[in-house]
């Protein structure tokens, strides 16, 4: 409990900081972002052990690259590819430097800082202004499903293309010469998210200057061309689609990490971004809201992941593309975010966001301790039993059976 009333008391500073506007004594830009930084990594280093599913094959692969690299292993190589790699190279170069710990907790705090202010970026472009009453959203989507499987590779590249977004929502050649630089390093960290906002962003460029009407049926046939793009992935490849799809098509799936308790926080916020919606109608009118962007970038976004396959083995490669909406669910939550920017909540649902914020938080800090008893108990177990090597020369280094399960 005092771990859960800390973070409490530091969410209530956070929050009464920034929202000193009225009394003329606003923390400083640079001082608010600091602070806020610090907070949204508090989950990175609160267990002994970071929590975060494929991290260990991460963690594997930048020993096995040291390993090769030196020259240790007989009969292994290393492979070249152009994509879910970033991240990888980030950590494999932190774990030459520092070790396997530091390293998985920098990198680990890169890719959450890069998601988070990308994200928030990216909301306050398409808001005007900078929403911080859905900074306790975003953050709780920051640690939820994507991060707690550990697709990191994706999760950075995600967080690269709002960044780009951000820089490409206005149209100016800088900007946009920037944002092309970042979907290329997104593109080193994963594909999925580069090509998904690359559509979206085609959308914007066709979409602005139009009427209601027009946007309309932009939207309807983007809407069909994601029909037959399932269709011949069906056709062309081995796909799967699930009619569970549907039910990621806000987002809030990304709250459910671990089991049913975390339906309090989904429906809480599900509650919280009803009214907001509300607010939002009432201040600019249904028309308004339907017609614009933000609205139509939802629903394409949301289109995307009920519509196209969660899975697909795509040709020459050794796994499929899995989790397609499973992941793609976050960026859809974003965009809700970014659709909500505008409104100006009263306290109470800006309080109410903070403390579904500190619950959810306080759940991962309880099933984050949980798993780090148990992993206490094996690594005590494997300790009493595990012969130390005799020499540390050359070596054949099979390759892990989790590693088979890799996504990519």
């Amino acid at each position: 409990m005092e771990a859960k009333d800390q973070i409490a008391a530091i969410w209530r500073r956070a929050a009464r900081g920034l929202e000193r506007t009225r009394s003329g004594r606003r923390i400083p830009a640079p001082l608010a972002y600091g602070l806020v930084s610090l907070l949204l990594l508090t989950p990175c280093f609160w267990q002994p052990r970071l929590e975060g599913g494929d991290l260990s094959s991460h963690i594997y692969n930048s020993w096995m690259a040291g390993l090769i690299e030196s020259g240790r292993t007989l009969g292994s190589e290393m492979v070249h590819q152009w994509t879910n790699i970033l991240f990888d190279l980030m950590m494999s170069g932190l774990f030459k430097v520092l070790g396997a710990e530091a390293a998985q907790r920098i990198s680990i705090s890169i890719v959450v800082l890069t998601f988070v202010w990308g994200a928030f970026a990216f909301v306050s472009a398409v808001a005007g202004r900078r929403p911080w009453h859905l900074m306790p959203s975003i953050a709780m989507l920051a640690y939820g499903w994507v991060f707690h499987m550990g697709f990191f590779n994706f999760y950075f590249s995600l967080g690269l293309c709002f960044w780009a977004m951000a820089l490409a929502w206005e149209w100016k050649p800088r900007r946009m010469a920037a944002a092309g630089g970042l979907f290329l390093l997104a593109y080193l960290a994963h594909a999925l998210p580069v090509v998904w906002m690359c559509g979206l962003l085609v959308y914007v460029c066709l979409a602005r200057g139009r009427g209601p009407f027009t946007r309309a049926c932009l939207t309807t046939g983007f809407v069909l061309a994601l029909l037959v793009l399932h269709a011949a992935i069906g056709h062309m490849t081995i796909a799967r689609w699930s009619p569970a799809q549907l039910a990621m098509a806000t987002g809030l799936d990304q709250i459910w990490v671990f089991d049913s308790k975390y339906y309090i926080v989904l429906m809480g916020l599900l509650i919280v971004w009803g009214l907001l919606f509300l607010g939002l109608i009432h201040g600019s009118g249904v028309r308004q809201v339907v017609a614009g962007i933000p609205f139509h970038l939802f629903l394409l976004s949301a289109a995307g992941v009920s519509i196209l396959p969660g899975t697909v083995l795509i040709p020459g490669l050794y796994h499929a593309l899995g989790f397609i909406a499973e992941r793609m669910s976050l960026g859809v939550a974003i965009f809700v975010c970014a659709l909500l920017g505008t409104v100006r909540p009263r306290m109470p649902v800006r309080w109410a966001q903070v403390a579904l914020a500190i619950v959810f938080f306080g759940f991962l800090y309880s099933d984050e301790r949980v798993l780090n008893g148990f992993e206490d108990r094996m690594q005590n177990l494997v300790a009493q039993t595990q012969t130390p090597p005799a020499d540390s020369g050359p070596m054949m280094v099979p390759p892990p059976a989790q590693d088979a399960q890799r996504y990519p």
